[in-house]
């Protein structure tokens, strides 16, 4: 029964981090009256209620062992969410789209008799070479791609990153509220909102340590936005042909 139980609020989980308005106006401000729900190492989770939902929404605050450009390369990578993200079972890129403005469909598999979820986004991604922070915004756009048979789009959730190096490392702040269609109790959601984002940020950081994410390069313009993440071998081709 627990195993199951984790598997529906992992793939709710996983909805959440793919689905958001561009900003964040849906999410709690990161000074609101969070409260700490687990503290594990360099990682801490919160949670607070959210107005007009069931559910609560949560930030992750964590310092990764590992280089920005590294943690950056997993997150541009279309099909990392089922190397990192807990439950994530399928996820690719589709559409038009570049660095800064790209599309992704992925799919959570559910537990019998839960329904199987998938979702359709866009992500946004902006970063400052002054300051080394990178903010991504992540949104649902459940129109974009029909839906699939057997598997029900979720179509309201919110989420934001922030990525800014610290040294050697990354320090990652994560809010996150979800309101998933279907009916899946809220206590369910609710009781496992703090396990997931914590299994999925320790897989994060351990994915980002392989050996295929080293040695990335983050580029920018003459403005200082970023404008691509370049594997090593990619480093002496054009920008537009190194983006993921």
């Amino acid at each position: 029964m627990p195993y199951t139980f984790t598997r529906i609020a992992s793939g709710l989980m996983i909805l959440g981090l793919a689905l958001s308005p561009l900003a964040l106006a849906e999410l709690p401000a990161e000074d609101a009256d969070w409260q700490l729900q687990k503290r594990e190492g360099d990682i801490r989770i919160y949670t607070i209620d959210h107005p007009d939902s069931k559910f609560e929404a949560f930030k992750a605050e964590a310092l990764l062992d590992a280089p920005l450009a590294n943690v950056m390369a997993v997150m541009i990578n279309p099909g990392s969410c089922t190397e990192w993200v807990h439950g994530c079972v399928e996820s690719e890129a589709f559409g038009d789209g570049d660095f800064q403005e790209r599309y992704a469909y992925s799919v959570n598999d559910m537990p019998w008799p839960v329904t199987d979820r998938d979702y359709v986004i866009r992500i946004q991604t902006e970063g400052d070479e002054g300051s080394g922070e990178v903010v991504m915004h992540l949104n649902a756009v459940p129109n974009m791609r029909d839906e699939e048979e057997g598997r029900i789009r979720v179509d309201q959730s919110d989420t934001f990153y922030r990525f800014t190096p610290q040294g050697g490392q990354t320090r990652m702040v994560w809010l996150q509220h979800t309101n998933p269609n279907g009916s899946i109790p809220s206590w369910l959601v609710n009781s496992l909102v703090v396990d997931i984002p914590l299994k999925s940020i320790l897989r994060l950081e351990a994915v980002a340590q392989e050996a295929r994410y080293q040695n990335h390069e983050l580029h920018f313009d003459e403005e200082g936005n970023l404008t691509a993440v370049v594997a090593p071998e990619e480093s002496g081709d054009d920008e537009s042909d190194a983006t993921r």
